[in-house]
């Protein structure tokens, strides 16, 4: 897909803050931290194309790369939000009500 002056969507920076954005915002929708993930991941790929440099020139020129990179930092951002507001080890969750009683 080419946009603007022949660059992919998938280099510009400011499209995968965008995704970033939308996932986040989908994250009020979702139980849990599921989406909040791929948010902080896309976040990061923006943020290596945003600032430049070796990193994002080699990112431009590789899109398994940059999936494979996106894939990265949105599985470590998952098991930090997992560790830091998941379920805790040995925590039990009680039902004191049947959704059926009256």
């Amino acid at each position: 897909m080419e946009v603007f002056s022949g660059e992919a969507l998938w280099t510009l920076w400011w499209a995968w803050v965008s995704f970033a954005v939308i996932l986040a915002i989908l994250e009020i929708f979702a139980p849990g931290f599921i989406l909040l993930g791929f948010a902080a991941g896309a976040a990061m790929i923006g943020l290596i194309l945003g600032v430049g440099g070796p990193g994002a020139a080699v990112l431009a020129g590789s899109f398994p790369l940059t999936l494979l990179l996106f894939a990265l930092f949105s599985l470590i951002a998952w098991i930090a939000l997992r560790r830091v507001a998941g379920v805790r080890k040995g925590q039990i969750k009680y039902f004191n009500k049947d959704i059926n009683e009256d």
